[in-house]
C-alpha cells in the first residue's frame, strides 16, 4: 500500500512505462493500492490519462 502524492507518481510512471496509453480502467486497476486523504481521485485519473496522452504525442481531444 502506498500513500499520497509519492505513492501515486511513483505508480504512474511504472504504469505508464508498462503501458504508455491506459484507458481509465486500466489506470483504476492499476492505481487500486494508492490511498489518498487529501485530493479526489477523479482528477488524478484525469492528470494520469493526460500525462499519457502528452507523453504519447496524441492529442487531448483523441481517445484511446
Amino acid at each position: 500500500m502506498r500513500f499520497c502524492t509519492p505513492g501515486m507518481i511513483m505508480a504512474t510512471v511504472a504504469l505508464i512505462n508498462e503501458n504508455p496509453r491506459p484507458t481509465a480502467d486500466e489506470v483504476k486497476h492499476y492505481m487500486r493500492g494508492n490511498i489518498c486523504r487529501c485530493t479526489g481521485y477523479k482528477r488524478i485519473l484525469e492528470a494520469i490519462l493526460d500525462a499519457s496522452r502528452r507523453m504519447s504525442g496524441a492529442s487531448a481531444g483523441n481517445g484511446r
